[in-house]
């Protein structure tokens, strides 16, 4: 467990002096398309706390994008890679291979949805592996048509941001894009009217089959809880229908859980909640405690379609990242972290929808385990409020409490809170979260 206290505490305004000075050195040496959500700079995280280099500590309800699931420097991971760079730092898988590569691909294998035989190759970043998913599946199925939903995210490559919904600002000005790409309406349940999952699930193959055609597609790709759209969880039977389509048209389906993975959303695997069965998952974010490390894991069959050659990269599978996923899937798994994540959900949620009980601008909460969302609106018509969604993050800010917004309307508050965190932090993180949303009632 980490020596850091675990409190809230601010000692100077948020940004302090030294992360202000630090601030004008960003503005001069790094490109202003890099964006930063706080102008505090870290010195230190552990638990659920960001201390910066003022000295303040924060409360962390952001998990660096949902990565630090395990925590900040989990000590199974610090262990773990602290032995492999006094051994090595790289070689580079593709020319003399190591264990530590194998072990992730074996524990993949063993963890991900199905009990099928599978095959795992190993990657850097999200998107990367959304790539190469998209790369097995045009060389099992030799058709090129790809297939994505409404306010989807995949990354920030030229295909993933032809995959990716959003616009700003994610795609604004960089295209022209990958293409045979194609998007079909998700089941968005807040916005949905009522509509049921398999009646959603319809509506996207009614799509599919008139405009793109099965004979042409190679893959469905979506996220099981959509992340940057907004945290959105389809309705129930909207994945079960996509897949059934998928298998008789062989389709190959394929899960991005690049944010939902290892335990983040009360099952070790999002598609776990209604039993699905990918042909290939994408992991990534939460797989190695911080260390840049992802994986496309599917069907034996599928994965080998890639001639000898065709997958891999310099630094896939990089062996200090390597040590850290198997010392956080060991983290995970001796300490409960699933179960865990059900806790938090249960505390966030039940504190969120009672403030919702009474503020007519909390249009839904949502969420499972550790992947919370507040969508704020500005009527009883559901319109969206990007403008308030800024207010509260940026006053949730300035009292120490590191929040996130998404959705596609921009209106969606996001908690992404480490599953270290404990009880007592969580809920003063809540508070502070509550008193804002009051405050700006006023």
């Amino acid at each position: 467990m980490t020596d850091l206290p675990q409190e809230l505490r601010l000692v100077t305004a948020i940004p302090g002096p030294k992360s202000q000075a630090l601030a004008a050195r960003k503005a001069a040496a790094v490109a202003d398309g890099v964006g930063t959500t706080l102008s505090v700079y870290a010195a230190a995280a552990g638990g659920g706390v960001v201390v910066d280099v003022d000295g303040n500590s924060l409360i962390d309800l952001g998990s660096g994008i949902a990565v630090t699931t395990v925590g900040n420097s989990a000590p199974r991971v610090v262990d773990a890679v602290t032995a492999q760079v006094a051994a090595f730092t790289h070689t580079c898988f593709m020319v003399t291979p190591y264990d530590g590569y194998v072990e992730v691909a074996e524990a993949l294998n063993r963890l991900t949805p199905g009990d099928h035989e599978k095959r795992t190759a190993l990657f850097n970043s999200g998107a990367e592996a959304v790539e190469n998913a998209v790369k097995i599946a045009r060389a099992h199925t030799k058709r090129q048509a790809v297939v994505a939903f409404d306010h989807a995210y995949h990354g920030r490559t030229n295909l993933t941001m032809a995959l990716t919904a959003k616009s700003m600002p994610y795609k604004s000005g960089f295209g022209p894009f990958a293409p045979e790409t194609y998007r079909v309406p998700a089941s968005y349940p807040y916005r949905d009217g009522g509509v049921s999952g398999p009646e959603a699930a319809r509506t996207a193959i009614d799509l599919i089959e008139k405009q793109v055609g099965a004979g042409n597609l190679a893959a469905v790709i979506i996220e099981p809880i959509q992340g940057e759209g907004g945290f959105v969880e389809p309705a129930p039977g909207f994945l079960p229908a996509l897949v059934a389509w998928c298998r008789e048209n062989g389709v190959v389906f394929i899960a991005d859980e690049v944010q939902t993975g290892f335990a983040r959303t009360g099952d070790l695997f999002a598609c776990d909640h209604e039993g699905i069965v990918p042909d290939l998952i994408v992991t990534a974010k939460g797989i190695a405690g911080g260390l840049p490390l992802s994986a496309v894991t599917g069907t034996a069959e599928i994965m080998n379609a890639a001639h000898v050659g065709g997958l891999g990269g310099t630094y896939g599978g990089n062996p200090l990242a390597c040590a850290a996923a198997l010392a956080a899937i060991e983290t995970i798994e001796a300490d409960g972290l699933v179960a865990r994540a059900r806790e938090i959900g249960e505390l966030a949620l039940g504190r969120l929808r009672k403030a919702q009980e009474s503020d007519p601008r909390i249009g839904d909460v949502r969420g499972r385990g550790g992947m919370v969302a507040v969508e704020l609106v500005k009527d009883a018509a559901g319109t969206p409020d990007p403008e308030l969604t800024k207010q509260v993050a940026a006053a949730a800010h300035l009292r120490g409490v590191i929040v996130l917004t998404c959705g596609t309307y921009g209106n969606v508050l996001r908690l992404l809170p480490p599953l270290s965190i404990s009880d007592e932090l969580l809920t003063t993180g809540l508070e502070v979260l509550e008193s804002v949303l009051a405050e700006t009632r006023a």
